[in-house]
């Protein structure tokens, strides 16, 4: 990475900075039984990384309501998740833990003349904003450039919209060379894989690093706590400098792990 390139970091927020516990399920459970009038028996699973909007589409159905009503019951749950979880910010603070070295990662990503963080994540972006709010980690993303479940309920485009946003505040022109996805989930591989982007997979959630590794992961590490080796990691995926787009990236295997996975 050149001094005077800028590269995109993408980092998925829950399970990789950050893990609530609960408190989406039980958001969940109470926009249900507002917009539903029952309460809800199947709720969607945990750390899987799918957009709200997939979410609570699988949560009307697994829980039996028509499909012809669906599309009407939808966007007004998206409308009131916001709402219900605002009403837990308390929460957030006091039951939500940070994942090991998220915030030191996310400050020297933060502090990097080069590296420009934002988020690309299957929330909503008001749910996004309270969650990184209740562990002051707001100021070190910026969100007016990141892709959210709010603006496309398909995650690999999320990639597209967070580079064409971060191309207009910043004015460099953003693609798989000098950007780079940070996440816990199959879904942040594959919304690298499909949406155009290296991935750093953290081993902090439900999937293993040999999961992640098997899933098509650049690199692999156990959690976010060695600093230094995000941001070499970070380095290596984006030293592209003179490759044409779409060209193979300068290493053929994934790089090691340094770790035990």
């Amino acid at each position: 990475m050149t001094q005077a390139q800028q590269v995109l970091v993408l980092w998925d927020i829950d399970r990789t900075l950050l893990y609530v516990g609960d408190i989406d399920r039980q958001v969940y459970r109470e926009t249900f039984a507002e917009v539903v009038g029952r309460p809800a028996e199947h709720l969607p699973a945990r750390g899987t990384g799918v957009t709200m909007p997939l979410a609570i589409r699988s949560l009307l159905i697994d829980n039996g309501v028509p499909e012809a009503e669906v599309v009407a019951l939808l966007p007004r749950m998206v409308d009131l998740l916001p709402v219900h979880l605002a009403t837990r910010a308390e929460d957030l603070r006091t039951q939500g833990v940070l994942m090991p070295g998220a915030a030191a990662a996310l400050r020297a990503v933060h502090d990097h003349p080069g590296l420009i963080p934002t988020a690309v994540t299957g929330n909503l972006k008001p749910n996004a904003v309270l969650k990184l709010a209740a562990f002051d980690l707001n100021g070190l993303l910026d969100t007016e450039i990141g892709g959210f479940a709010s603006d496309d309920h398909h995650r690999p485009a999320l990639v597209a919209i967070a580079q064409k946003r971060a191309q207009a505040k910043y004015g460099t022109v953003f693609t798989r060379s000098n950007t780079v996805i940070i996440g816990d989930s199959l879904e942040d591989v594959r919304t690298g894989l499909e949406g155009g982007a290296p991935v750093i997979g953290i081993a902090s959630g439900k999937t293993t690093a040999a999961e992640l590794t098997e899933a098509g992961a650049d690199l692999v590490l156990d959690s976010l706590a060695d600093v230094a080796r995000v941001l070499e990691g970070i380095a290596a995926l984006t030293t592209t400098s003179g490759q044409p787009e779409g060209s193979v990236r300068p290493f053929t295997k994934k790089l090691s792990s340094g770790g035990s996975s």
